[in-house]
Parts: C-alpha cells; structure tokens; sequence
C-alpha cells in the first residue's frame, strides 16, 4: 500500500459537493483525477487532503475557501453595453464568455445581470467564496 506524497503521481476519484449538499462535480461517471501532488495542479486544499492518503483510502474533507478558490472580488465585475457583445450572441444570465483581457489573455466571465442595455459580467471562479466538500478515495500513487 503506496503513501501519497508530493511528487507523486495519483489517481484520485472525487465527488465534490457544496455547503447545500449540491454535487458541483465528479469523476465517478469517468476515469479517476490523475496529477502530480503538490505541483499546484488542484487547489491548494485538495493537494493538503490527498497528501498521506494511502491507495484504496476514502475519506471526506471541507476545504474552507481561501484554500479552495478565494474570496469573490466585487472588482472582479464589470458592467459593459450590450452592445459591445458579438452581434450573433443572444445574452442570458449564467452564460459564460470568453473576454480579451487588457494584458492580450483570454479570460472566462459569467452574465451576472442584465438590464434592456447592459450586461454585468462576473470574472469571479463560480466556487469563488464557498466552502467545498469533497468525497476521496485515492485509486493509485506512481
């Protein structure tokens, strides 16, 4: 029986839930996670839970958020004309984008809000500020 440790290479199937018990993902229904531990592949709390697990193990953390995906930044909205949208996108609250950041980047929004002539675009993670739940179970370490 293999011990999880940084370096290593493991498969890890998951089932990761919110404060509400809602599943927002899982891998049980494909094949397991595979990544390097500690290379900062994951969030930060899913290497730390997985660090010391042996193969076969299951167990279940709650990785509180600034170990998941941060606090939500309200600096991280922005409200634009829906004008500047593409002319052959029809705009709906929960859509995600693609935007052209100022440093050439491509970055990922969520349509927050909408009025008749606008559209706020949230830049946020959409676990951003939320606790997360997750059910292990460490299938191999190389």
């Amino acid at each position: 029986m293999a011990t999880a440790k940084n370096g290593d290479t493991v498969s890890i199937h998951y089932t990761g839930k919110l404060a509400d018990g809602s599943i927002f993902d899982s891998s049980l229904e494909r094949e397991p996670l595979e990544f390097i531990l500690g290379a900062g592949v994951v969030i930060p709390g899913f290497d730390k839970a997985v660090l010391g697990m042996n193969t076969g193990e299951s167990k279940t953390v709650t990785i509180p958020v600034k170990d998941a995906y941060g606090e939500r930044h309200e600096q991280m909205n922005m409200t634009v004309e829906k004008t500047q949208l593409p002319p052959d996108i029809k705009p709906e609250i929960g859509m995600m984008l693609q935007v052209n950041t100022e440093d050439g980047n491509v970055a990922h929004v969520i349509i927050a809000s909408m009025t008749d002539t606008e559209v706020t675009l949230d830049g946020n993670h959409p676990l951003a500020g939320k606790d997360l739940t997750f059910d292990l179970n460490l299938v191999s370490v190389k």
